[in-house]
């Protein structure tokens, strides 16, 4: 817990209830009193259970497994603390899926990211707090301001705490995140291998061609912001294990997979998948292969911050010492048994 931040008031939507009360804990805050109701048409309604007149309101809501309904979710908590006077409405978006839709590459298509900018700014969001954007310039989409948070310190120092840093090699699955993982790499002092992929289509597969690096031997690390389908971390995966890496593990800062993806993961050459709680995935649950960590701490302090009207940037680089030491609090041997 940071401290007792009882004027702190966070709320929270449909799909970021447990996600609400991590950051409370670690505040020491109360979830605010709220309740939302699905209908059987598909409509949703929301209600605020308390007065938030002249309050600063942190709403949490990921865009991510039910992204449409999310999205339409958030709006209307938006407007309804505008509606009750609130005095800012700050939007906790810790994944928002539709940044992939960043730019009119070609002919007769939406910029669906700046469209949902658009509306969160007229539905009533005065801020925006997200973590590890798809486009890190949809933050110009907005005309708010937006903090954009980075896992890669708390990811890097959870792996820190793993018996995988010996002989580690850091891989991109393309060269579109080869700058990414430079950073990784960076952090955990190690060397960095490449895929080079391509995608002919819209759909959610891909292939890998060719692998940049010397892997034979080596533990590698495969980071990426997010994967829908799994298959380009198979792919790389197929690929790192004919070319002698010993352990392969994989890192990501959302986690998407449904039912095929986990599936095809679990029958993959992949022996941990180490992904943050941005968006809370069903379909892990209950697989031994996926590790979560937990960044909600990084966003109540990033809240803290906004609150009590003092700066964020350091959070974009390094890991506050009370989160670290938790971090660090146990030594974790995911190779010894195998």
């Amino acid at each position: 817990m940071l401290m007792e931040s009882p004027d702190i008031k966070i709320f929270a939507g449909s799909s970021g209830a447990s996600f609400a009360k991590k950051m409370c804990k670690y505040l020491g805050a109360e979830l605010g009193s709220s309740e939302v109701i699905h209908f059987s048409d598909g409509n949703v309604f929301i209600r605020i259970k308390e007065t938030v007149r002249d309050k600063d309101i942190y709403v949490v809501l990921p865009i991510g497994l039910d992204p449409n309904n999310e999205l339409v979710e958030l709006l209307f908590w938006m407007d309804s603390f505008k509606r009750a006077s609130a005095n800012s409405i700050t939007a906790i978006i810790p994944y928002f899926g539709y940044a992939k839709g960043d730019k009119k590459d070609e002919p007769r298509v939406s910029i669906r990211a700046r469209v949902c900018a658009d509306c969160l700014e007229v539905a009533g969001a005065d801020r925006v707090i997200t973590m590890d954007l798809h486009s890190p310039q949809v933050q110009g989409f907005f005309r708010v301001p937006v903090d954009h948070l980075l896992s890669l310190p708390i990811l890097c120092e959870y792996i820190k705490t793993m018996d995988l840093m010996e002989d580690l090699v850091v891989v991109s699955p393309d060269a579109g995140f080869a700058k990414t993982a430079r950073k990784y790499a960076d952090y955990l002092g190690a060397p960095v291998a490449i895929g080079d992929k391509t995608r002919s289509s819209h759909d959610e597969n891909a292939q890998i061609l060719e692998l940049i690096g010397d892997v034979e031997g080596k533990n590698c690390l495969i980071v990426d912001d997010f994967s829908i389908s799994g298959g380009t971390l198979v792919d790389i995966a197929n690929l790192l294990k004919k070319r002698g890496a010993r352990h392969i593990t994989a890192c990501l800062a959302h986690v998407m997979l449904r039912e095929k993806g986990v599936k095809m993961i679990e029958e993959s050459p992949i022996e941990y998948l180490i992904a943050t709680d941005s968006v809370e995935n069903p379909f892990i649950v209950g697989h031994d292969k996926f590790l979560t960590v937990s960044v909600a701490p990084l966003f109540a302090e990033a809240v803290y911050r906004v609150h009590e009207r003092e700066s964020v940037s350091t959070l974009f680089s390094s890991v506050p010492k009370r989160i670290k030491d938790d971090l660090h609090a146990c030594q974790i041997s995911l190779f010894e048994k195998k």
